[in-house]
Formats: C-alpha cells, structure tokens, sequence
C-alpha cells in the first residue's frame, strides 16, 4: 500500500502486514481513540444515569470508573497489533480454531451493526428534531459516507480522524464552559430533584464499561500498521489515555445536560446550549457534531468487514481483493440501512438495552482472548497457521468454545435487562433479582471464562507450539504469505 496517497484503497483487510508495510505512528493512536469516544453518542451515555433518578456528579462518577473499567480490557488488545500484524478476529483463531472463530465473529458482528443501527438512529432523531430533516435522507447519507470511508480504509479513516478532532474539539471546550458557568436549569420547575442511587449507580458503571470493552474487537485492527518493536507498554497507556478521557469527559457532559436541562436528545441539547451564547452557534454544533461523529459509523463498517470476510474465509479459502472489501461493505451497508429504517422506538432505550446486551456477548470473549495472548501463549503465535484448518491451532478449539458457553450461561441468572427508566424489566435472572436489580453479570462473565479457559489451557502442548514458531522465525516469516 502506498500510504502517501491518502485516497488510494487500503490492499489488505484479514491478510497479515508485513514490516516493510507498517507505517503507522503510535502518537496517532492516542487522538484516534481519543475521538473513538468524542461524540455526542458518548455523551448519549451520559443521560442514562438522570434517567433513573441518578444525579450529575454521581453519574459522572460512575461513568468514569465503568470508562477506565472497560479501557482497560481495551487497551491490552491494542497491544495485539504490532505483535501480530492481524486483525483482532483472525487472531481469535487461537483460542477458537479456524471454524469454531465463527462464535466469537456472530458475538462481534451484532457488535459492529448494532452499534451503527444506534449511532445512525441518533443522528435521524437529532437532525429531525433540530432541522426537521427527512430521517430516511439522513440514514440513507450517514450509511453511505460511512462505507466509503470505510472501502478507502486504515490510512485515510486515520487521517479523517484527526480533522474531525481539530474541527469537534474547541466546539465541546465552548459546550462544557457554557454549561458550567451557564443556567442551572432551563427544565420545568416541577422536574424532580435527582440524587443517588445504587441500582442507577451500578447500571450507568456497567453501561459505561460495556461501552469502552466493546471496542475490544476493533482495537488491533487500526494498530496492526504499528511497528513490531513498538513498546506495549507506552501503546496500551497511549490507548488508554486517549479513550479513556474523552469517554469520562463526554458522559459527564451528557450528565450535566440530563439534569440542566432535562432532554434526553443529545444533539437538541447541544443546538439548546450553543443558542445561548448566541442565537445560530447551536446549528453549528450540531452540523460539526454531525460530521464528526460520522467516521465513527465508518470504523463500525471497517471492523464488520474484517468480520464477514473472516467468517467467509472460515467456511471457505478467500484471497482478500478489494473487490471482496467492496462487497463486504455494500452488504454491510444494506443490512444496517435497512435495520435502522425498521426498528421504532426511544433512541436512549434502545441504546441502555443494546449497551447492556453487547457486554453480555463480548465480556467471555475478551476473557478468553486476553488469557490466552498474556497468561498462555504469552505473545509468540504462528502466524501462518491462523490461515489455514490443517495448522497447530486446528479447525476447532474447543478449550475456546467451551470456555466462552460455560461463561455465557454464568451469567444468565445475573443478567438484569430493563429500559432506560428501569421501570418495565425486560429480563431478570434468578441472582439478579436476590440482588435487586444490580447488574454483576459481566463481572461474573469475565471470572468464569478466564478461569476456565486458563484451566482448559493446562493441556495445550505450549513446546510442541513453539517448535512450529521458531522453525517459521528461521525460515523468514516476511516471506511466506500464505499459510503451510
């Protein structure tokens, strides 16, 4: 790939990168996941905590302690990337097999889509509510652009980043100071008074938490251009940093707008808040909010189509090419336009709901991965041998499979799903509701995956592994794409 043409197709998607191709930059990976999390959709997250009678500064609290919480998971699987030059599922292979993977790709797919079916509801909601635009139209556009970004891939979707990051960040400074030093209130009076409570505490915790682990499967997929020396100490703290602060920053913005102003439409809110500095600077907000926020839906198409191609592979040998990208992506984009354009109802429900149920799907599978990559195989994996069944990590791994079901059937009895207003429960397991409605599911999940997989691990031949690994290293990896 020649990364001096910004606007040139990316050639690889599920293929390993080899040295002579890595030309990232690991300073860039901080303003990246920085605005991984700079957007009114974050600050969407905020409004979940009022929404159930939790105050600002202790919705702040907690989303900020779940943010570092699920970084965390976040950042060590950035540290992937440079080591193995992989998207994040083609290396789940270890843990699952070269077929079984498809588990952990159908957990990660409802990930990448479902995240994009509430991103672009937002925007429709917002956009309708502001200028009163045609939400089909804005579907239809934010999709589009999407997937464009996207089929040009890793060189420009970093580049876009970082202008949407100059353009988004004096507007948020001027939103936090308005509202800081502004009204207290421009809500009803008769509102009620918010304060604490523990349920609504340790929902906005877990919600917030969800939401930084489910870039767990994106997050080696824009580091895999990194150099191998890249130290992983300085990635995963640049990592963490970036995501960490932004998220912290824009639910506490999100909190503060719920309780000041008391809507539940993050870019209303915005357009609200900028009116009163002066009468048009909220339109501004809102179209820069907009635009911003967009290259988000595009990483969500970029990580799906790293996914189906990774699941088509698994059933049948691909060569990627960028006619398979394209495809992948059109398909993609017609499955989410057509998902967003069907499903009815309140943005912030579907958004406490889809955040709750992501967590469920991913927190097992993260446990899994990162068992494996720090506490099993440590780093040193074949790299030829994730492209193909006949290889040491098999068709199958059932040591992977098991562990990521016995850790998902843990904690259905802790599972507590309810609306955003925690009124009408959707799904309440038998612990949970001992527990009166706290949501320790994940927590259970992540325990009990690990330590069985860690378990599971005790029968893996690790000598006979890196026999294979060091006959490869003397043979001159750089040179063999293709598996054995």
């Amino acid at each position: 790939m020649n990364h001096s043409t910004v606007a040139q197709i990316e050639s690889r998607s599920i293929d390993y990168v080899p040295e002579n191709e890595r030309h990232a930059r690991l300073g860039s990976q901080g303003p990246f996941w920085f605005l991984g999390n700079f957007h009114f959709f974050t600050i969407s997250i905020g409004f979940v905590g009022p929404s159930m009678g939790l105050s600002a500064p202790w919705t702040t609290l907690a989303g900020a302690l779940g943010i570092m919480f699920g970084t965390i998971f976040m950042a060590f699987h950035g540290s992937q990337g440079p080591q193995m030059g992989l998207p994040q599922m083609i290396q789940s292979r270890a843990q699952f097999g070269y077929r079984g993977v498809i588990l952990a790709l159908l957990a990660t797919l409802f990930v990448f889509v479902g995240f994009n079916v509430v991103n672009v509801t937002l925007i429709m909601e917002g956009l309708k509510s502001v200028f009163g635009f045609d939400p089909k139209i804005v579907a239809t556009m934010a999709v589009v652009t999407g997937a464009l970004l996207s089929i040009y891939g890793h060189d420009l979707m970093h580049r876009v980043f970082s202008w949407t990051l100059m353009a988004t960040l004096p507007l948020y400074v001027i939103v936090t100071l308005a509202l800081m030093f502004g009204s207290n209130s421009a809500g009803p009076a008769s509102e009620p008074a918010l304060g604490f409570k523990g349920i609504a505490f340790l929902t906005q915790f877990a919600i917030a938490a969800g939401y930084n682990i489910s870039y767990a499967p994106y997050v080696s997929d824009y580091s895999r251009y990194l150099p191998k020396h890249t130290c992983p100490k300085k990635l995963i703290a640049t990592i963490f940093l970036g995501a960490s602060l932004s998220g912290a920053w824009m639910i506490g913005l999100g909190a503060w707008l719920a309780e000041r102003l008391h809507v539940s439409d993050a870019l209303a809110s915005l357009n609200q808040v900028g009116d009163t500095l002066f009468p048009g600077f909220g339109n501004v907000v809102v179209v820069v909010s907009v635009l911003g926020f967009l290259p988000i839906i595009s990483l969500n198409t970029y990580s799906a189509m790293l996914t189906v191609l990774t699941g088509v592979d698994s059933i049948k040998r691909i060569q990627p090419t960028s006619r398979h990208r394209v495809m992948a992506i059109g398909a993609i984009s017609i499955v989410l336009l057509a998902c967003t354009l069907s499903i009815k109802g309140n943005a912030i429900a579907l958004l406490h709901t889809f955040l709750l149920l992501l967590l469920y799907f991913l927190v097992p599978w993260t446990a899994v991965n990162l068992v494996d990559y720090f506490f099993v195989r440590k780093g040193r994996y074949a790299i030829p041998h994730f492209f193909t069944p006949r290889g040491i990590y098999g068709a199958w791994q059932m040591r992977g499979i098991a562990a990521y079901l016995i850790g998902f059937v843990a904690m259905v009895p802790f599972f507590y799903i309810a609306d955003a207003s925690g009124q009408q429960e959707i799904f309440v397991g038998y612990f949970a509701r001992k527990l009166e409605g706290v949501d320790i599911a994940w927590l259970v999940g992540l325990v009990v995956a690990g330590v069985v997989y860690l378990l599971l691990a005790l029968s893996l031949d690790l000598h006979a592994e890196e026999e294979v690994i060091r006959r490869i290293e003397l043979d001159g990896f750089a040179s063999k794409e293709h598996a054995p």
